[in-house]
């Protein structure tokens, strides 16, 4: 059964769209944002904010339809289900710690790291790779600015700082995606999606993912204007690097995991599941993906 949804003047079911105020994503939902194209029944509202806020407003099934992190959605998944279209994903790269010249991995290790949230995918992609180690959340546009400061040792960069950070005088000690690459034998590290509330029925799931993926088809076949509105978002950074990091996480996997993007959302939380981080209970191989046509 459908859950109602408030309407506009017009008739169409209003639709929140949560997702982070990030360069990838606001390139994404361009086209729904400025009426690219038609959505007949439905108008889209846009509401920005942390990926981590998202992840605990996901908790709290608040919005229709969210940018989630891979790692907290087994915690939604009775509310949610993921689309199969909105990847970000890691093909060979991903969240990295950074430190100042100096620190081994070893001192790293033993040493607090800031993270940008205990439900982020790069937070369950350390632990994965680097065990229990001591850590502090940051709000994740703080990470690397307290780094080079010396307020933490090491950090845990996600977003642009994937790219800034070689205008200042750090070091990588792990790149997490380069990690998760060769270690599942190629596979991308998986990051964020995008969820639609169950309670909204078959139906609407299905319409809403419809028209996320033609959003994303449409961005990626005219990328001028996404870019420049996707610029907005980037954080003072520079044209060449805003497209650098979109085409980085908004391509073909985010128009379609694809069968080995599916499998490696399944690999990360079953290993997940291995170190404790997500419920031993949550199925990993029934997930299902609204929109795939193979699983």
């Amino acid at each position: 059964m459908t859950n109602d949804l408030p309407m506009d003047e017009d008739g169409n079911r209003i639709v929140r769209i949560g997702h982070s105020p990030d360069p990838d994503d606001a390139f994404m939902f361009h086209a729904l944002t400025t009426g690219a194209f038609p959505t007949p029944g439905y108008t889209f509202v846009h509401e920005l904010q942390d990926i981590e806020t998202l992840n605990q407003r996901a908790m709290r099934g608040d919005l229709e339809v969210s940018a989630v992190s891979i790692h907290a959605f087994p915690e939604i998944a009775d509310r949610y289900a993921l689309m199969n279209c909105g990847a970000s994903m890691g093909e060979g790269y991903g969240p990295m710690i950074v430190a100042r010249p100096g620190l081994t991995v070893d001192e790293a290790k033993a040493g607090t790291i800031a993270v940008p949230g205990l439900k982020t995918s790069a937070y369950l992609g350390l632990r994965l790779a680097w065990g229990d180690v001591n850590v502090e959340v940051v709000p994740f546009d703080e990470i690397m600015p307290k780094v080079i400061d010396g307020t933490y040792p090491c950090g845990l960069i996600i977003h642009e700082g994937q790219l800034t950070w070689t205008d200042h005088d750090l070091n990588v000690l792990i790149d997490l995606g380069i990690w998760w690459n060769e270690r599942t034998g190629g596979w991308p590290m998986p990051l964020g999606g995008n969820v639609v509330r169950r309670d909204l029925g078959e139906q609407v799931m299905e319409d809403i993912t419809r028209y996320t993926k033609m959003s994303i088809e449409h961005a990626i076949a005219h990328p001028e204007d996404a870019l420049e509105f996707a610029k907005a978002w980037g954080r003072g950074i520079d044209d060449d690097t805003n497209q650098r990091f979109v085409t980085m996480y908004v391509n073909e996997r985010t128009i379609d995991y694809a069968p080995e993007g599916r499998s490696s959302i399944r690999q990360f939380l079953r290993e997940g599941k291995d170190v404790g981080l997500i419920d031993a209970a949550f199925d990993v191989e029934g997930m299902t993906f609204i929109g795939a046509t193979e699983a």
